[in-house]
């Protein structure tokens, strides 16, 4: 089978696997169950919250933190139709929608396998005329019902840094090229979500708009679409589950000048994690004669004033947490039994490390805080204390912890506590003095 190939019994167990491991082990629950849930909504557990929170710092560290020339922007959701009519999106975002007269159903035309039979009832010929749906979230802004002005949820991060171009420029006195940064919610009234958290009409954006002279902007796509397939791989996806497949000329939007998807072989194929788009000056250019503010920029060195393009790295932080939690997903016999392990990068883990205590007797608590109060400043720790250390193990092994800390009896005496590594088992004894520092070593965040 080759690399872009599935095995769709597989992948469909994988899939399963990991479903019910995120509902489990407290990673991703169905949005409102108790009343039944809500379609395409899902709510982040205690484990879930902690992993998409590691993915976005992990987005941040390298696309913000460790450079020079990329600061950070947290927009407001809302905003007026004037910014989506500059952007286009009042006009572009759309999709068309067939209803089945016999079932009642709706669909994306441009997603049927036979545009003229219903994939639910089966019937033939009794689709409706294809219609223009936007994909906006639509509500009002105002104290009274009816009477306030229309406003819209964004259906992307994009916007707001495009607007505030003028404020960051005239604060921080970069200048191109530099980028803005943006991790934030996205509304999307999509008519066929589906594929878990993969595609949701309430969803989280890593994105940002790197500002650049014109005639740099394509040396800057080349940099930004391998620099971002460099991220996936360098947090643990194996790169022969990974592609960089670019647009073709009638795929692309609107606004771009060439597009490239970074992609992961989910178990039902190819699906995209990130765009990288090559935005033109379009977006600048478009809200400068909506708005009538200037949004060129003046290099006084070469006395020139040119309004930059701009290459947009945009991925989704829910579904990148998913091809993670897949591509971690492993299992292995050890001694006649099965092992679950989630083999997550240590920067992605929901826990650091784990407190185990060998027994519940009281003398062991204190040992267990002194070494808690030694991790907890500077890592998420779990502490358990129920069922067998065994199963413990194997519990931590299941969300991702890649070390288990084991306070014993002997730690009384000695001042030491054994470390495991969850991918090896492998077990060293370490002073309670060092382990931090031990710890911080095996990390190396």
């Amino acid at each position: 089978m080759s690399g872009g190939d599935v095995d769709r019994g597989a992948g469909d167990d994988l899939m399963d696997k990991v479903v019910n491991l995120c509902k489990r082990r407290g990673f991703v629950y169905q949005s409102a169950e108790i009343y039944g849930g809500f379609r395409s909504a899902y709510d982040y557990g205690p484990l879930g919250v902690l992993l998409l929170r590691n993915v976005k710092d992990a987005w941040w560290r390298t696309m913000v933190q460790l450079r020079t020339d990329v600061v950070g922007l947290d927009a407001s959701i809302l905003s007026p139709p004037e910014v989506w009519e500059a952007s286009g999106h009042l006009t572009n975002f759309t999709d068309p929608l067939v209803d089945c007269r016999n079932c009642g159903m709706r669909f994306r035309a441009d997603q049927l396998e036979d545009p003229d039979v219903c994939p639910s009832c089966g019937a033939r010929g009794q689709f409706t005329e294809a219609r223009e749906f936007n994909l906006m979230f639509r509500t009002q802004a105002g104290p009274v019902a009816g009477a306030g002005a229309d406003v819209y949820l964004r259906p992307e991060t994009a916007q707001g840094m495009f607007i505030n171009f003028a404020n960051v420029l005239n604060t921080v006195r970069n200048k191109p090229p530099f980028g803005i940064a943006q991790i934030g919610k996205s509304f999307r009234n999509e008519i066929t979500p589906g594929n878990f958290i993969f595609r949701t009409r309430e969803f989280e954006q890593m994105e940002m708009e790197f500002f650049v002279p014109p005639d740099e902007a394509t040396k800057w796509f080349e940099y930004w679409c391998g620099a971002r397939m460099d991220w996936y791989t360098e947090l643990g996806i194996p790169a022969d589950k990974l592609r960089l497949r670019p647009h073709d000329a009638d795929e692309l939007s609107h606004y771009s000048a060439g597009t490239a998807d970074v992609e992961y072989l989910f178990p039902w194929g190819w699906g995209e994690l990130e765009g990288i788009a090559n935005r033109t000056d379009y977006d600048l250019t478009q809200h400068a004669q909506h708005s009538g503010v200037d949004l060129e920029y003046y290099d006084q060195q070469a006395d020139e004033r040119y309004r930059p393009h701009v290459i947009e790295p945009a991925a989704g932080a829910t579904r990148t947490m998913m091809a993670f939690l897949l591509a971690a997903f492993d299992t292995e016999e050890v001694r006649g039994e099965t092992r679950t392990v989630l083999r997550l990068h240590p920067r992605l883990a929901p826990y650091k490390a784990a407190v185990l205590p060998l027994s519940k007797k009281p003398e062991l608590q204190s040992v267990c805080e002194e070494v808690l109060g030694l991790l907890q400043p500077r890592w998420m720790t779990d502490y358990d204390v129920t069922q067998s250390i065994g199963r413990r193990y194997r519990r931590q092994d299941e969300i991702g912890t890649p070390y288990c800390v084991t306070v014993d009896f002997d730690s009384l005496e000695d001042r030491a506590v054994t470390v495991r590594d969850r991918d090896t088992m492998d077990q060293d004894r370490v002073p309670i003095e060092g382990l931090a520092e031990h710890l911080d070593a095996k990390l190396g965040l």
